[in-house]
């Protein structure tokens, strides 16, 4: 599992360590955070110290009116062996009894010079994302005007020279033979690939291609959000493939379901061009636009207008 700590946020977002230097490799253990505002009235009883604590202008304010007795008591309490950090927003200056109790402790003390909720929501979507849960698939990843689609398949059934072909008519590879997916939001899946094979490619009786170097860094992208997955399997007479789309399949990744069609592979069948055109289909159904359903419709009512003909 990935470990985050005090020092990631130091590295990613603009903040300023004014006090706890001796904590910032701490490990921040919860991908929530908190605002102690119960805590500044004393009120410790349920306080989640493994959280990054944020004190916006509210909690500062109140602190500041405190006695110095009581400011040194809820200094103290804040400040705990585990407690990854404190926030402070607004670029507002640090109390001494604040930062005294932080340095004794070893708890990193970071300012920032953005807005309460700005800081809220950028760091909460930070820790989210380095908190997700994570799998891998073996698949390819390809981003398709704009649509993020997973090819999966057997090994052999031709996922990666699909994926060239893609890549040769325009749009950009994410990850090739292993695609590692965290999920970020309940419904959102990301993917991306291992460092190890980025912007590589394995084509049989080729080897290991670079797309970056082979097509330009318009070729590659880091990470696409999952929207659709192919399914390539050899074909099979004795199967029934959907031949109008009405009914649209489906597979679980984690706790998302996304939506899935299965491609049958056989010599003249070009892979590319029908991912592609299977990925604007999805882009039109999003938006409202089902050719299948249309055809269904017409054909549904050319049948009863022809019976009424014939009960004429």
């Amino acid at each position: 599992m990935k470990i985050v700590r005090t020092q990631d946020l130091l590295d990613n977002f603009n903040l300023t360590l004014v006090a706890g230097e001796d904590g910032i490799h701490r490990e921040i253990a919860s991908n929530d955070i908190h605002r102690p505002g119960f805590e500044m009235t004393g009120f410790f009883e349920y306080y989640p110290r493994e959280r990054i604590q944020i004190i916006g202008r509210t909690e500062m304010n109140y602190f500041l009116k405190l006695s110095p007795e009581e400011q040194a008591d809820r200094a103290d309490r804040l400040c705990t062996d585990i407690t990854p950090g404190l926030v402070v927003t607004n670029w507002m200056d640090v109390p001494d009894i604040l930062m005294k109790a932080a340095i004794e402790a070893g708890v990193p003390i970071l300012k920032s010079p953005r807005t309460t909720n700005r800081v809220i929501v950028r760091i909460s979507n930070y820790l989210g994302s380095q908190y997700a849960p994570t799998t891998a698939v073996h698949g390819v990843l390809v981003d398709i005007y704009g649509v993020g689609v997973l090819i999966m398949g057997q090994s052999g059934v031709g996922k990666s020279e699909t994926a060239l072909e893609l890549v040769k008519r325009g749009h950009r590879l994410v990850a090739d033979d292993s695609v590692e997916i965290r999920q970020e939001d309940y419904d959102t899946l990301i993917g991306n690939s291992p460092p190890l094979i980025e912007h590589l490619l394995e084509i049989r009786g080729l080897g290991i291609l670079n797309v970056m170097t082979l097509f330009g860094a318009g070729a590659v992208k880091g990470h696409k959000r999952i929207s659709y997955v192919v399914q390539l399997e050899l074909w099979n007479d004795k199967k029934q493939y959907e031949r109008l789309g009405i009914e649209e399949d489906s597979m679980k990744i984690m706790d998302v379901t996304v939506p899935k069609a299965t491609v049958p592979v056989r010599p003249g069948r070009n892979l590319a061009v029908i991912i592609e055109v299977a990925a604007m289909n999805f882009r039109l159904r999003r938006m409202g636009v089902n050719a299948a359903e249309e055809f269904s419709d017409q054909l549904t009512t050319m049948i009863q207008d022809t019976d009424k003909d014939k009960e004429m």
